[in-house]
């Protein structure tokens, strides 16, 4: 069946489905979660809790009307078949890349990975509950051959896999992205907390997580250290406490200079990409000039997070909670598919 759907149609689809998560009974929230991680480990309750809060910001009324108002909408049939390659690495992250693609009027034809499918699969059938004109616009499939359009995301080495693939289609293609944060000195406790949810949340796994700090002097480390006490909880994760172990270890023999607080370790690297359980720091003098540094890899950096949020920087502890119009990469994916001819 090819019904039209307007564009508030659409919208109001995707409220409904945050609705529809806001009011989840218990009980199918509990057996959802224990599914997801006994799929996989990763995939805490705690971090699919947030995942799902964060969908919930997503489909917003007023954000997803604020944003939607900004293109137009008029000239989109007949509808395009538009592969997206979800990644895993956290819950829930291909979820803006199907809305944007639903609510742009297209066919969303998805390649979900393996250690996110629940998740996606749950969250797909309760929007084709809420909205079931979109059980003919979402297909879920294992190849996605000669489509129209590809949004694809990934590490650095299937980015380049899907270049090859996908290229010669208009497409988005992303590559490995992190995250860091800029400490200007005198943050309260409380800012230094709010820093470790960026850090520790979804263990360190997501684009938008903070794998490095910029920081003026070692006591501010110490600091930092102190402050994230209260995130102990990681090193009750196996797996976390694995990395970690194991990175440790490494530093000890090699009688390389690092920090640790029983579950954090903090070690100068001029890298941005830490490894589970490790943060990396860098020193800095001047703000000006570290902001031409980071202006010059900003191809490699998707938030840079400082206490106040101001200007293109995001607040401690908001690296989570993106807005609809918070594209990853900066690259507006809605004006892209609008823009398919």
């Amino acid at each position: 069946m090819n019904h039209s759907m307007s564009i508030s149609e659409r919208v109001q689809a995707f409220v409904s489905l945050g609705n529809s998560i806001q009011n989840l009974k218990d009980e199918e929230r509990e057996t959802l979660l224990r599914r997801i991680e006994n799929s996989n480990n990763w995939f805490t309750s705690r971090s699919v809790d947030e995942a799902l809060a964060g969908i919930r910001i997503l489909t917003h009324e007023e954000y997803l009307n604020q944003w939607v108002s900004k293109y137009s909408f008029s000239h989109l049939e007949p509808r395009k078949q538009v592969g997206i390659l979800m990644a895993g690495n956290i819950p829930g992250v291909g979820f803006h890349d199907l809305m944007v693609v639903l609510l742009s009027g297209n066919d969303a034809h998805v390649k979900m990975s393996s250690g996110d499918a629940i998740l996606m699969n749950w969250i797909i059938g309760k929007l084709i509950e809420v909205q079931p004109l979109f059980s003919d616009r979402i297909v879920v499939q294992e190849m996605l051959k000669g489509k129209q359009a590809y949004i694809a995301t990934g590490s650095d080495n299937s980015s380049r896999y899907f270049d090859y693939y996908f290229g010669k289609y208009p497409s988005v293609i992303r590559a490995n992205r992190t995250s860091v944060a800029i400490l200007e000195g005198g943050e309260s406790i409380q800012e230094l907390q709010n820093l470790g949810k960026d850090i520790f949340l979804y263990f360190g796994l997501g684009c938008r997580n903070v794998s490095k700090v910029y920081v003026k002097n070692e006591s501010q480390l110490t600091q930092l250290l102190d402050a994230l006490e209260v995130f102990s909880w990681v090193k009750d994760h196996h797996k976390y406490l694995n990395n970690y172990e194991y990175n440790k270890s490494i530093y000890l023999v090699n009688k390389e200079h690092h920090l640790d607080n029983g579950f954090l370790l903090l070690k100068e690297s001029k890298e941005l990409v830490s490894p589970i359980g490790v943060l990396y720091y860098e020193f800095y003098t001047d703000l000006e000039e570290l902001e031409e540094r980071l202006g010059s890899i900003q191809h490699k950096i998707q938030c840079i997070l400082t206490r106040d949020g101001k200007g293109d920087k995001i607040q401690f502890g908001m690296a989570q909670q993106p807005k609809p119009w918070d594209y990853a990469d900066q690259v507006d994916t809605m004006d892209f598919l609008l823009s398919l001819a």
